[in-house]
């Protein structure tokens, strides 16, 4: 009885903590996104930035992706693009954009250079060695940007910060799919990442950073986090361990890839879960503990032996006050109207709610990683290997 009534308690008082998590992410985003910044001082320069693209392949959005960086409206900066393959088609539609946009400084590199296990750090590695700017921007293919992106990113960047990120989003996009990422992004993900952020947790995604390069130079540059395969969260924990402060960006990362698949979707949140477990293995417990169904359903046990209340009741009334408080983070981190209507919303987000704890299960059982051509596989504190082929 008593082992009982420890878990009630302790089931009740967790989901008090995430319904906090909710209105410190709220708060968060209310704050911080889509704010305009004051501009320096016409004679303060501003800093020049070597962004990064790292391709692979090509997608129907790849072209005017790369062309939004071409137009950016921002006084100095760089285009530096990494290509692994010789064959790779990505190499046509760069060059056709360098044509079109003679003026713009940006230079192409093919073949990447082999500095650890991590696919994408070999990529870019002749990029960073070429970067001729202070600031780095390590931007993923899949990256739309505004006229004013890289603008509102530098201007966050303050004296005592050494990585500014964007929070993963994603651009309107027709199809049940894109809806359902738009949610996931916009909710879930969006929920935890502001939280985190506001309680100053390492919440860094490396599709959209700006960082300082001297200091990642100091520790041996990208070339140094090459054995792990989530370099952008041990980027950030390199500053965080040297006194530096991480910092994110008023705009959300514009996620805009022309595959748009739930197969697709799927398989990456999986793989982002693997990584957290093999980073932060207590994630392991905490996670499907978070997530809206099973929480419902355990407090309702919890309130129906601790208090006797009716646990159907509790249930619903734990899903419509979720679903609202979804609904509310969503419409601040969209800043307009939606693309879809609140029963399409409804239908993305108990679909999403009920696949949390499938892909949970899936993370937990096959720990292995496909990304790109490559299988690896996570050791314990996200160093990672790659899986032979006859392994």
């Amino acid at each position: 009885f008593y082992t009982l009534y420890g878990f009630a308690i302790v089931f009740f008082a967790g989901w008090w903590f995430v319904w906090l998590l909710h209105l410190l992410a709220i708060f968060n985003g209310k704050m911080k996104l889509h704010k305009k910044k004051t501009l320096p001082p016409l004679e303060v320069p501003l800093p020049g930035v070597s962004i990064i693209k790292p391709l692979t392949g090509v997608d129907p959005n790849l072209f005017s992706n790369l062309e939004s960086f071409f137009t950016m409206n921002y006084p100095q900066f760089e285009l530096l693009f990494c290509v692994q393959d010789e064959g790779d088609p990505s190499i046509m539609l760069v060059r056709r954009l360098m044509e079109k946009h003679p003026l713009v400084d940006a230079r192409m590199f093919v073949g990447g250079c082999p500095v650890g296990v991590n696919p994408k750090i070999n990529n870019m590695q002749p990029g960073y060695e070429a970067a001729k700017y202070e600031l780095i921007l390590i931007s993923d293919s899949g990256i739309r940007m505004k006229e004013d992106t890289l603008l509102d990113m530098v201007l966050t960047m303050a004296d005592d910060v050494a990585l500014v990120h964007q929070m993963p989003f994603a651009c309107d996009r027709k199809g049940f799919p894109a809806i359902l990422e738009k949610v996931y992004f916009g909710t879930a993900h969006a929920r935890i990442y502001l939280a985190a952020d506001f309680l100053r947790i390492n919440c860094a995604t490396g599709m959209s950073a700006l960082m300082r390069k001297k200091l990642l130079d100091e520790v041996g540059g990208i070339r140094a986090f090459g054995h792990y395969l989530a370099e952008d969260f041990f980027f950030a924990k390199s500053f965080e361990d040297r006194g530096w402060k991480i910092r994110i960006s008023s705009q959300p990362a514009w996620q805009n890839s022309g595959l748009c698949e739930v197969g697709l979707f799927q398989t990456r949140v999986a793989r982002w879960a693997k990584l957290r477990f093999a980073m932060v293995p207590h994630t392991m417990l905490l996670e499907p503990l978070s997530e809206c169904m099973l929480l419902g359903a355990l407090v309702a046990w919890a309130t129906s032996f601790l208090f006797q209340w009716d646990a159907f009741a509790v249930y619903l009334l734990h899903l419509l006050l979720w679903f609202l408080l979804d609904w509310m983070l969503l419409s601040i981190i969209q800043n307009g109207l939606l693309p879809f209507n609140k029963w399409e919303f409804v239908v993305a987000w108990t679909f999403r709610e009920c696949g949390a704890l499938y892909l949970f299960l899936h993370a937990l059982w096959n720990p292995t990683i496909r990304w790109r051509a490559g299988l690896y596989r996570l050791r314990w504190g996200g160093t990672v290997e790659v899986v032979k082929p006859d392994s």
